[in-house]
């Protein structure tokens, strides 16, 4: 796993050891960062379940001005925070150890582009879906990248955010969700 482009290019990223985390391979991220290419030069990304923070890193990497990555797990914590030290990234981030329900209720920031890769066999991603539209944190615009096992659906919309495409990579499938304007809608 590595950095795939920007002022981090090529640089390595360690990850957690077993099968409590699942990182995005290349191929996905690549194709992840190829459409949502042009909204990231100044964004303000959330990564709501950071695992080693490659998501957010990729973003810092390529432009955005700021992330913040949010994982329950002390172990994924200090992983995160050794890959923003290795990319020279860490004075762009911000890092929280919490439940990512336990982190969306206290939130008051609000992100241009939300990364969504919450563990398959849960409920998670629906849950935070539904609580991000709620607390609006997503500004008019923005964007929700949420990865899922192919074939796992969800609803068309979460209040003023819909679902706009699908992208299918072998059992892997990236659902885009936009924020539009209420006065457009």
């Amino acid at each position: 796993m590595r950095v795939i482009a920007g002022t981090a290019r090529s640089i390595p990223l360690k990850s957690r050891e077993g099968l409590d985390t699942r990182p995005t391979g290349d191929r996905v991220k690549v194709a992840v960062f190829n459409i949502i290419q042009f909204e990231i030069p100044g964004a303000r990304v959330l990564d709501l379940f950071g695992g080693s923070g490659q998501m957010a890193i990729e973003a810092l990497s390529r432009g955005a001005s700021g992330a913040v990555i949010v994982d329950a797990s002390s172990e994924a914590m200090e992983i995160i925070r050794e890959n923003l030290a290795r990319t020279k990234l860490a004075p762009m981030a911000k890092t929280v150890r919490a439940d990512y329900l336990e982190y969306l209720n206290g939130c008051r920031e609000r992100f241009d582009l939300i990364f969504l890769d919450p563990p398959y066999r849960e409920n998670f991603l629906e849950n935070a879906l539904k609580r991000i539209s709620e607390i609006d944190i997503l500004k008019s615009g923005g964007i929700i990248v949420c990865e899922k096992p192919a074939g796992k659906t969800l609803e068309a919309a979460y209040g003023e955010i819909r679902h706009t495409k699908d992208y299918r990579y072998g059992k892997t499938e990236i659902s885009i969700f936009r924020r539009e304007d209420p006065c457009l809608i």
